[in-house]
């Protein structure tokens, strides 16, 4: 089973709810075998760009939870997660670390609430979350807030994902503070970007 999914998860064209939905209950167990080192990557380039601990952290696209596991053990003390796919959202709630989780997209986790860290791990993928949602999280970070966020080898392939970030940068709207390729998923031979941008 693990082997379909790992198929389609790269392919995707359509909604990937449908996706995630049936892979909720074993997704934890399979990325995990796969090495999938990003969320623990993601969480120290966070703390390591000067986010404050104690500052609520929106953990976006959460799905299982892995993300939010991973900011608390670098130590964020209140993280929220928000993620469109219901089932996955009830898997993240059984872990019992984060504040509020909801099942939603960044405009409803983010409407009313004040973030000045935000990540998107594992999120950025064709078929997943749009580069448009690069422009959503930044206009709504506060001056100075972060974005942490990954784009894995076949993110990277599409162009659109590198050109919102350089968009906001070359306009002098947000400094990247970390650009690092490395492991995502040694076990599918992915890597990953891990990025930090800061807004102006």
């Amino acid at each position: 089973m693990a082997k379909k999914f790992f198929e389609e998860v790269y392919t995707l064209e359509g909604d990937a709810r449908d996706l995630y939905a049936q892979w909720a209950t074993s997704y934890d167990e399979e990325v995990t075998q796969n090495g999938y080192v990003t969320p623990e990557r993601c969480a120290v380039a966070l703390r390591e760009a000067g986010a404050d601990p104690a500052q609520p952290v929106l953990d976006l696209g959460c799905g299982t939870g892995l993300g939010g596991l991973a900011l608390k053990l670098a130590g964020f003390e209140t993280v929220d997660g928000v993620d469109l796919t219901p089932q996955m959202v009830d898997q993240a709630r059984e872990r019992g670390i984060y504040r509020n989780l909801s099942v939603g997209d960044a405009d409803d986790a983010m409407q009313g609430q004040s973030y000045h860290s935000v990540s998107a791990i594992g999120l950025f993928s064709p078929g997943h979350a749009p580069a448009s949602l690069i422009d959503t999280v930044l206009q709504a970070l506060p001056h100075d807030g972060l974005f942490v966020f990954s784009l894995n080898d076949h993110a990277l392939a599409d162009k659109s994902y590198i050109g919102r970030i350089m968009a906001w940068v070359d306009a002098g709207a947000a400094r990247c503070l970390l650009r690092e390729h490395g492991e995502h998923m040694p076990g599918q031979n992915v890597g990953a970007t891990i990025y930090v941008l800061q807004k102006s």
